[in-house]
């Protein structure tokens, strides 16, 4: 496994020898034992060891160790290295520097990652060189190449034939044609410059650019019949409304028998058994809020769905609801629409439900 040039590794720390001495001198003398405890701590260390090899390995997958090794081999740099490469999960950047220089000075890690890359499918790995970061002598090789020209993939191959030295083996023309033009997109290339933006008070804002907009520029031509079409439908709303507001304080229906000196709303008599119906059987009554009310002012009890009403007690009536008074059955139909614009009328005159 190739590592980094010595001068971008750290040294390793030195021990002091008097340390050593000091530590050897007031080392004392070990009693004689059945068991060895210093062949227990190394074996103990060495468990240790490849535990932290087997537990890192688990969350660094062998492609990842191959992406960090090429990426470092690149770059030479563990910052671009996190910022540039894909790896199967998020590391930090501190993750990365744990696990690089356990590649590089712990063996049993090293010798684990080692194995589980060579086992990796041809593939795979040539899906990971591919991606490999560029290298600043790679993209100063593709800068060679003017923003204004239109090359093609010979030019590219020309140049990899010519530089295959500096290009990574995996390299190809049509991998070079892309990082050209993502280069190019960017403003990376030596031959373009970035313009700075305006300095001064002649720099246009966005509130002023709206000012010098024309509104009337803006505006649709008028459409006469659809404007008398609105102002039709305008009106009529508007007068139902008034019926409305006068009606709303009023809206109650009686049910019952009418009679010579008696009249009701709904007269009963005219169907079934009218002798038992009261003259004035109930009243259903609409409040503010749309909701229908019945109430039983007979001697007999309504029933609403099944359940009787009786004298001097209401109940509330939904849709569909099922009337039965002296054998006679109805039911009760809402207009959802006619309610709804009741409510939003109560609503506007702040009546209460």
């Amino acid at each position: 496994m190739d590592v980094l040039p010595t001068q971008t590794l750290p040294t390793p720390i030195p021990i002091p020898t008097t340390l050593v001495q000091s530590d050897r001198c007031n080392r004392r003398p070990s009693r004689p034992s059945g068991s060895n405890p210093g062949r227990k701590n190394k074996k103990s260390k060495n468990h240790s060891h490849s535990f932290n090899a087997t537990k890192d390995l688990g969350r660094w997958k062998p492609a990842d160790d191959l992406a960090l090794i090429t990426g470092v081999q690149q770059t030479n740099d563990l910052r671009m290295v996190h910022r540039g490469t894909k790896f199967s999960c998020r590391f930090t950047l501190q993750e990365i520097q744990q696990r690089w220089y356990a590649l590089l000075y712990d063996s049993a890690v090293s010798r684990v990652a080692v194995q589980a890359m060579r086992n990796l499918h041809p593939e795979l790995i040539a899906t990971i060189q591919a991606r490999t970061l560029y290298s600043k002598a790679e993209e100063d090789l593709l800068g060679t190449i003017k923003s204004t020209s239109q090359p093609t993939l010979e030019v590219f191959q020309e140049l990899l034939e010519a530089n295959a030295h500096t290009f990574y083996p995996a390299r190809t023309a049509k991998a070079l044609h892309s990082h050209w033009q993502l280069m190019k997109q960017y403003h990376l290339l030596p031959d373009q410059t970035v313009q700075s933006l305006p300095r001064g008070e002649h720099v246009l804002s966005f509130s002023d650019a709206e000012d010098m907009i024309n509104d009337t520029e803006l505006m649709e031509p008028k459409d006469e019949l659809v404007d008398t079409e609105l102002a039709t439908a305008d009106r009529k709303n508007k007068k139902e409304i008034k019926v409305l507001e006068n009606e709303l304080g009023r809206w109650q229906i009686s049910v019952g028998r009418s009679t010579k000196d008696h009249t009701v709303d709904v007269d009963l008599g005219l169907e079934g058994p009218a002798w038992k119906v009261s003259r004035r059987q109930g009243t259903i009554r609409l409040r503010n809020n749309g909701d229908f009310f019945l109430s039983s002012e007979g001697k007999r009890p309504i029933f609403v769905d099944s359940r009787p009403i009786l004298a001097g007690n209401k109940m509330k009536l939904n849709n569909n609801s099922v009337i039965e008074i002296a054998g006679l059955r109805f039911t009760f139909l809402i207009n959802q629409e006619l309610i709804s614009v009741i409510r939003q009328e109560a609503v506007k005159l702040n009546l209460n439900p």
